[in-house]
């Protein structure tokens, strides 16, 4: 019952934040939300052997995970506020300000890898998952990857529908959410 309070407790912001969304399957939010639900059932089911057997080889990567899953985020947040340009008349209802961008960004950590915010939340599933795994919850990580890709895969349809070409090329000279693998 326990984790069913939190859950739900912890799900309020993420509904709210996705309220525009949930209802149009060919938006890139629509996937994202079922994604972060899945995270959240990780982290309430795991946090309490978040600092369990501190050294274990699974808590070593866990940590590695989480900590390069901060570091995608920040690298990815700041050069969409420094270089992103949000555009106000863009009439896409459905994306964050943030998300708003007029150019294409392609340095920092966007030259490798076009999606570092999904890649935190790859990172984060995985990072999560490790600190205590079970059948139930590989089943949740593996269904968070999924909605991830079918979140990227949306938001690929949604830049190419507003950069064109230039985003097609793009998506040639780099990997969806690992650099130089994936």
């Amino acid at each position: 019952m326990e984790k069913l309070v939190i859950f739900g407790i912890l799900s309020l912001p993420v509904v709210y934040l996705s309220w525009r969304t949930l209802f149009t399957i060919e938006s890139h939010g629509f996937y994202r939300f079922f994604s972060w639900e899945c995270i959240i059932w990780l982290f309430v089911s795991n946090y309490k052997y978040w600092f369990v057997d501190a050294f274990s080889i699974k808590q070593i990567f866990s940590w590695i995970f989480l900590f390069y899953s901060v570091y995608l985020i920040i690298a990815g947040v700041a050069l969409m506020k420094k270089k992103g340009k949000p555009v106000k008349n863009r009439d896409e209802k459905e994306l964050f300000q943030f998300e708003k961008t007029s150019e294409l960004i392609d340095t920092g950590i966007f030259r490798y890898i076009r999606h570092p915010l999904y890649s935190s939340l790859l990172f984060l599933t995985w990072g999560i998952f490790l600190k205590n795994t079970t059948n139930l919850l590989l089943f949740v990580a593996l269904s968070s990857s999924v909605f991830l890709y079918l979140t990227a895969i949306f938001d690929e349809k949604e830049c190419i529908r507003f950069f064109g070409d230039q985003y097609r090329e793009y998506m040639k000279r780099s990997k969806r959410f690992i650099p130089f693998v994936i």
